[in-house]
């Protein structure tokens, strides 16, 4: 088993769109944001054990590259656990923590990019 995980999705909206929505995606989930820069379309957040009331075990950092393509924009994750001082776990971790923080956000993403319908 892996500790790093690595995937990527391809959405139909502007980058500019998936950037705002992947913000809210992660302030959705309690994670706090570590780095961010618009120019490259990166952004890097932390997650505590604690997400929305669920104890998962880990803490975890997740790296989301975004790039245009197109009138679309392919989403980039690259996410890890961390030591209780924000070092990369090496070994250790639960099984299955930063593979549930990566759907959870994929999720909330996926959600915040939906078209909204008025009736």
């Amino acid at each position: 088993m892996s500790l790093f995980v690595k995937t990527e999705k391809r959405f139909a909206a502007n980058q500019a769109a998936v950037y705002q929505a992947a913000l809210g995606a992660i302030s959705g989930l309690e994670g706090k944001l570590t780095r961010q820069d618009v120019d490259k379309g990166v952004i890097e957040a932390k997650f505590d054990k604690k997400i929305l009331g669920r104890v998962l075990g880990d803490r975890t950092q997740l790296q989301v590259t975004l790039l245009a393509d197109g009138e679309a924009c392919k989403v980039i994750v690259e996410a890890f656990p961390l030591d209780a001082i924000g070092r990369r776990l090496m070994f250790g971790a639960r099984a299955g923590v930063t593979e549930t923080v990566v759907d959870w956000f994929f999720a909330h993403l996926e959600h915040r990019l939906k078209p909204q319908t008025v009736t």
